[in-house]
């Protein structure tokens, strides 16, 4: 399992991934700090947390292209063109300029709503890409498509070896697409091979799923996975509701891979169900340093791996880097994608909205993610999805985690 259903679009994984950590609350520069919905606590400085500060001084700034964007209007231009050139010579590697409809598209993905078929994918060793789940009520499922049929081709498209990210992006369709449009699938079950013709529509799913992996009885405890596809509205509190749920002893695998981000709050929402307050992350915003904290409470007790991939991306990262620097939980897989900068978005005149690199965000030990990523406790070699997990279970057990 590579890849799973993707709140973030990932049409262009630069384009998707500049909204998986950012302000998205609001669009005024001077308020966006409060949209994080994260509580800083007493300390501000993270040097008082024995971490080095970091100053970020942005490629460009809102400002410069607010004014090229207005100057273009004014001589008849496209404001947005301009925008982008402006954005696009910075070197901003995360920067970029969307339109109003498809920076709404992205607010409501961030609301758990998507536009799609309802399939979740994954890869295999050999490339090949599966059908993981159906949601209940999709065309998908309406179709009679299930999980475990292989899915061959998008559109006429091969999607053998394409990563998971690309197979996703074409069953969605344009980031401004709309419910109705026609997608054709070629699946495969057994030997029996057919296509599909369905029609998009507007969806909402649960990016929090909880399977039982394993019961307790008299010798041993039991296990279960928490899998988080990306932190959308709500994600963090049902996060804390599964921890909650899980008897006392249980060992936790939180299944981290594919999960694109999302809203920084919700990953440290999530975050706390695993630790008694203290330090998740600290981040700048052109140099003005600050701090995220856990809540106190959470489950500290029970044995927790989490499972990570190359699809495991910015929130993610955030989360995956607290539980990792504070000693809370073993981290299995492959290498994080390595996405921990910062993004402000800034309306501009014709209603588009640009998303420039404000700052960075680290770890509690004050790792740097952007660009590195996190490297696991235990490496899984390649992207075989199977094996990463059978690795964690092992490693939970041994954490004394039924598996």
């Amino acid at each position: 399992m590579s890849g799973p259903c993707l709140f973030v679009h990932p049409r262009r994984i630069r384009r998707g991934a500049a909204l998986t950590l950012v302000f998205v609350s609001v669009l005024a520069t001077g308020a966006a700090v409060g949209s994080w919905g994260a509580e800083p606590g007493p300390r501000k400085d993270p040097e008082a947390a024995g971490i080095p500060a970091r100053t970020y001084v942005g490629a460009v700034e809102s400002d410069q292209v607010k004014a090229a964007a207005a100057e273009a209007e004014e001589d008849g231009k496209s404001g947005s063109k301009a925008a982008r050139e402006v954005v696009s010579r910075s070197g901003d590697r995360w920067g970029a300029v969307y339109s109003a409809r498809e920076y709404e598209g992205f607010r409501q993905n961030l609301d758990g709503a998507y536009v799609g078929v309802g399939i979740s994918a994954r890869r295999d060793a050999h490339g090949r890409i599966a059908v993981e789940r159906v949601e209940s009520g999709s065309p998908a499922e309406k179709a009679g498509i299930r999980a475990g049929d292989r899915l061959r081709t998008v559109d006429h498209k091969n999607v053998t070896g394409r990563p998971v990210t690309e197979v996703v992006a074409l069953l969605r369709g344009p980031a401004d697409g709309s419910p109705g449009t026609r997608v054709e699938l070629g699946l495969r079950r057994g030997t029996h091979e057919w296509t599909e013709e369905l029609r998009r529509a507007r969806l909402t799913t649960d990016p929090v799923t909880v399977d039982r992996l394993s019961d307790r009885d008299d010798h041993r405890p039991g296990a279960v996975r928490i899998k988080v596809d990306s932190f959308t509205k709500g994600t963090g509190e049902r996060v804390r509701h599964a921890v909650r749920s899980t008897p006392r002893g249980d060992g936790i695998l939180l299944d981290l891979r594919g999960n694109s981000g999302g809203l920084v709050s919700e990953a440290v929402t999530a975050a706390s169900s695993f630790l008694d307050g203290g330090l998740v992350a600290t981040y700048d915003v052109r140099g003005d340093q600050r701090v995220l904290d856990a809540r106190p409470g959470g489950d500290t007790g029970s044995p927790l791996v989490v499972l990570v991939d190359g699809g495991t991306m910015s929130a993610a990262e955030l989360l995956t880097g607290a539980l990792q620097d504070r000693g809370r939980a073993v981290v299995v897989g492959s290498r994080t994608f390595g996405k921990g900068s910062v993004q402000m978005p800034s309306e501009l005149p014709d209603g588009s909205v640009a998303e420039l690199t404000v700052g960075h965000y680290r770890t509690p030990a004050g790792r740097n993610v952007d660009g590195e990523g996190i490297d696991p406790d235990l490496a899984v070699k390649g992207d075989d999805g199977p094996s990463a997990e059978a690795r964690a279970r092992t490693v939970l057990s041994g954490l004394g985690g039924g598996s």
